[in-house]
C-alpha cells in the first residue's frame, strides 16, 4: 500500500511567496484558513488580514482551531481545510468503506477501461489463519477466466457491432465493453487506485469511523491517512479515537436482531429468484407534494394549505404546472429543489460491478449487507453469448467453496474472495430530483448494462407511482424524444450520441 498526500490547499499569498524560493516556513498549511475564517464572525478586521495574521502567527492560530472546535463546537472551520490524496494500490472492497463518505469527491480507477493485471490484495486476516494459498488460488483462478473471457468478448462484441466498429473513434468504447463484462469474474480483492478530495471536518469522520472496522487493511489505510494530514494540520484532527458509538453500535443492533429477525439460514437459497428491483416504500401523494411545494415556492401559502389546493385542483391544471417546472429544462438539467419534497426507497439486489456504480450517488440514503452467495450471482449477457456460461459458474462454484472455508477462519475478510458477479442487497432511499440525475446518468446508453438496467427499472416504478413529476424521468440519450412526447417538440439542445 502507498498513500500519497498529493496536495492541500494554502492561502495563495504563501504559494507566491513559495515561488520566489522563500526558506522553509510553518504557516505552510491548511490551519491558517481554518483558524482566520473561524474569526470572521468575531473579528471586524477584512478577511485578508485575517488571514495575515493567522499565518503570521501559526500556534497561536493552531491554538485557536483547537478551542473553537473543541470547547466552542464549531466544526464547520474545519471544513476549510482540504487534502488530496492519492490512494493506491487498495482492494476495491476496501475502496467501497471509502466511498462511503458524502461530502468528498473520488475519481477511481476504472476496470472497464483499464486491463487488469494480477495485482490483489492479501488480506492480513487470511495470513494469520494460514489460508492464504486457498485464497491466492482461487483468485489465480478469477484472473485467468478474466483474460480468456476478455479474449472471446472482445473481437464478438466487434463483431456485434460491425458497423460503428469501421470508425476507430469508436474502438474504445467496444473495447470498454468487453472489459467490463470480463471484469465480472474478478475478485474484490483486485487492486485498485484513487484520487481523493476531502475537507478536515470529514476526513476527521472518515479517521474516527475507519478506527472502528474490523478489516485489517482499513484500519491500515486510516492510519496512515491520519499521519500525513497530522503532520501539516495537527490542530483540526481532534476526534480521531474510534468511540462505542462507532465500534459497537451496530454489534449490538445485529444481536438483538437474532431475536427479531429470521436466521440467515432461513433467507434465499441458491436458484432462488429474487426481485432485483422493489420499491419498497413511497408517499400515496408524491405528486402531490412537489405540486404543493412549488405553490409554496411561488407565493405565501402554508405548505399544508398548498396541498389543500393541489388535491382539489383538476388533472389540466396539475399536469399544466408540471410542465412549466420542466418545460425549460436541458437534457444536463435537473429538476427544481422543490421535486426534493418526494422520497422513494428501493429494495435492490445488485452485483458487485453494478453497486461501484450505485455507490457513486452518495447524496442518496444507501444502506447495504454483506455480499452474499446465496443470492447467486448476475451473468452478463454477452458471456452466455460467447457460450461462456458453465466455466464461468464453474469458477463462481470455485470461488463459494473457498469463500465458506475462508469465513470460518478469517471471518468478513472472506469476502476478498467474492467476484464482482456476487450480490449483496442495497436499501437505496432517494428524492425524485435525485432519481433525474442518476437516470439521466445511468440509463444512458453510455452506462454499464447493469446499472442501466437497474435504473430502467426504478424509473419505471417511480413513473407508475408518480407519474407527473416523472414526465421527463430517462437517460440523456433518450431525452429529445422523452420530451418531444410531453412538449411536442424537439428540446433547445440535443445530447452527445455515444458513437462517432
Amino acid at each position: 500500500m502507498r498513500v500519497v498526500l498529493a496536495g492541500y490547499n494554502v492561502d495563495s499569498s504563501v504559494i507566491e511567496e513559495l515561488k520566489r524560493h522563500a526558506p522553509p516556513r510553518e504557516d505552510v498549511t491548511p490551519e491558517t484558513l481554518s483558524a482566520s475564517y473561524a474569526r470572521i464572525s468575531r473579528d471586524p478586521r477584512p478577511a485578508d488580514e485575517l488571514r495575515a495574521a493567522a499565518r503570521a502567527e501559526v500556534d497561536r492560530a493552531r491554538r485557536s482551531n483547537r478551542t473553537i472546535i473543541f470547547k466552542m463546537g464549531h466544526h464547520s472551520v474545519a471544513e476549510h481545510a482540504v487534502f488530496n490524496f492519492d490512494v493506491i494500490g487498495v482492494s476495491r472492497l476496501a475502496i467501497e468503506e471509502i466511498e462511503r463518505f458524502r461530502l468528498c469527491s473520488f475519481t477511481e480507477k476504472s476496470q472497464r477501461y483499464i486491463t487488469l493485471g494480477e495485482d490483489h490484495v492479501v488480506p492480513e486476516e487470511v495470513r494469520r489463519a494460514g489460508l492464504q494459498a486457498l485464497f491466492e488460488d482461487t483468485v489465480k483462478a478469477q484472473n485467468a477466466l478474466y483474460r480468456r473471457l476478455y479474449k472471446q468478448l472482445r473481437p464478438y462484441i466487434f463483431g456485434k457491432y460491425r458497423e460503428e466498429a469501421r470508425d476507430p473513434r469508436n474502438h474504445a468504447v467496444l473495447d470498454g465493453w468487453a472489459k467490463e463484462d470480463a471484469r465480472y469474474a474478478v475478485s474484490l480483492a483486485t487492486e485498485g487506485q484513487l484520487g481523493m478530495t476531502i475537507n478536515a471536518r470529514n476526513l476527521e469522520l472518515l479517521i474516527r469511523r475507519f478506527s472502528a472496522k474490523s478489516l485489517a487493511e482499513v484500519r491500515a489505510l486510516n492510519a496512515e491517512l491520519y499521519r500525513l494530514a497530522k503532520e501539516v494540520a495537527p490542530s483540526i484532527l481532534l476526534f480521531t479515537e474510534a468511540g462505542d458509538f462507532d465500534a459497537k453500535t451496530y454489534g449490538d443492533i445485529a444481536a438483538a436482531a437474532e431475536g427479531i429477525a429470521a436466521s440467515p439460514s432461513a433467507g434465499p437459497r441458491r436458484g432462488s429468484r429474487e426481485k432485483e428491483v422493489v420499491l419498497a416504500g413511497h408517499p400515496a401523494d408524491g405528486d402531490d407534494r412537489i405540486l404543493a411545494a412549488l405553490l409554496y415556492s411561488a407565493g405565501r401559502l402554508s405548505y399544508t394549505e398548498g396541498l389543500s389546493r393541489v388535491k382539489a385542483a383538476g388533472a389540466r391544471r396539475r399536469r399544466g404546472l408540471i410542465r412549466l417546472a420542466l418545460e425549460r429544462m436541458e437534457f444536463y438539467d435537473f429538476p427544481l429543489r422543490e421535486f426534493e419534497h418526494a422520497d422513494l426507497t428501493y429494495d435492490l439486489v445488485v452485483s458487485a460491478s453494478c453497486f461501484a456504480q450505485l455507490k457513486r450517488h452518495r447524496m442518496a440514503t444507501l444502506t447495504t449487507q454483506r455480499y452474499d452467495p446465496a443470492l447467486g450471482v448476475t451473468v452478463p449477457p454477452s458471456v452466455r453469448e460467447i457460450g461462456a456460461e458453465k466455466e464461468f459458474l464453474a469458477t463462481v462454484a470455485r470461488t463459494d467453496e473457498a469463500h465458506a472455508a475462508l469465513e470460518k477462519g478469517a471471518g468478513p475478510a472472506a469476502d476478498y474472495v467474492l467476484t464482482n458477479a456476487h450480490r449483496r442487497r442495497a436499501l437505496l432511499k432517494l428524492n425524485i430530483r435525485e432519481l433525474y440525475h442518476m437516470s439521466r446518468l445511468r440509463e444512458d446508453a453510455t452506462a454499464q448494462w447493469e446499472i442501466r438496467r437497474t435504473t430502467a427499472e426504478m424509473s419505471r416504478l417511480a413513473k407508475r407511482a408518480m407519474p407527473l413529476a416523472c414526465l421527463l424521468l430517462g437517460g440523456k440519450d433518450a431525452y429529445p424524444e422523452l420530451y418531444a412526447k410531453v412538449f411536442g417538440r424537439a428540446p433547445g439542445i440535443l445530447p452527445p450520441k455515444i458513437f462517432q
